[in-house]
């Protein structure tokens, strides 16, 4: 389902008791700002004609909030989506973190290096105590083509899998819901590849992975796409950014390894966030002109 817009008013229209009619209808909505105006979004096209025709008997004076016949209320509370409703609503949010725990698991959050060098960009191989990287060419070579993208998978303590989870689990959802899940799987293919190859090139042969490139793919697709065509799925919490930024340059000027959370893939977060943000821009510009 994606949402349709049912009305754009003024800022400074009050809604308040418009917005109370409609929890009265049991018609779940969202309402954004977007150049000067407010926007009420709804679930179907169909809601947005009857939401349409509420506000104009809502104009009129046919409906107050004072005056409104209530509806019983078990039928107008909103009831949120079950955990279970949700994972059956975002198949390939659930299936990444279902393979990230999988992985975890397998690998003993990075503790084994036998089972981690499955997964790694270049594969490895174990001498008493040291590691001797295999060369990338080799291992396409044998048609370890996985390895692409497999690195995304990988994580090192369970704070990292914990954070990484959290936040594609918060993002992926809502892509998910707005542009489908082909879109959210090619979305999150397309950066892993992008970051992980960024990183090798960044890096060289070397021990790396986490699904922290793809989050700020995803990132940078819903800030992108919400500035240049607001949808209601896309309208972060203030502050959410800026926090994933200053995050980030905290992470580009050493200061998170400083504090020993060990080493950061840098250019693995940079080109996540570049291709999320001109996928955002893109794909934004293309949803507004068919709108016009």
């Amino acid at each position: 389902m994606k949402w349709s817009s049912a009305l754009r008013v003024p800022l400074d229209n009050d809604l308040t008791d418009f917005l109370q009619l409609l929890k009265q209808h049991g018609i779940g909505h969202r309402v954004t700002e977007d150049r000067g105006e407010q926007v009420l979004w709804v679930g179907s096209d169909a809601q947005a004609e009857q939401v349409l025709e509420l506000y104009q008997q809502f104009q009129s004076g046919q409906w107050t909030h004072a005056t409104a016949e209530p509806i019983p209320q078990a039928a107008s509370r909103y009831q949120p989506p079950s955990f279970v409703e949700q994972l059956r609503r975002s198949p390939i949010t659930a299936a990444v973190l279902i393979a990230c725990l999988v992985v975890a698991l397998i690998t003993q959050l990075g503790g084994s290096l036998e089972t981690v060098r499955w997964f790694t960009f270049n594969d490895f191989q174990i001498q008493g105590d040291y590691v001797y990287f295999v060369s990338l060419e080799h291992s396409l070579g044998q048609g370890q083509w996985w390895r692409l993208i497999s690195p995304m998978l990988l994580h090192f303590g369970l704070l990292h899998l914990a954070m990484n989870m959290m936040w594609y689990w918060e993002l992926g959802r809502r892509i998910e819901f707005q542009q489908g899940w082909l879109f959210l799987l090619s979305l999150t293919l397309v950066s892993a590849v992008v970051s992980n190859a960024s990183q090798f090139v960044f890096s060289g042969e070397s021990l790396f992975g986490g699904l922290s490139g793809v989050l700020y793919a995803v990132l940078g697709h819903c800030w992108i796409y919400q500035r240049i065509f607001p949808q209601a799925s896309y309208a972060l919490p203030n502050g959410v950014v800026a926090m994933m930024l200053i995050w980030l340059l905290l992470c580009l000027f050493g200061v998170v390894s400083a504090l020993g959370f060990g080493q950061i893939a840098n250019a693995a977060h940079v080109s996540g966030l570049l291709i999320g943000c001109l996928s955002g821009g893109v794909f934004a510009v293309l949803a507004r002109q068919r709108a016009a």
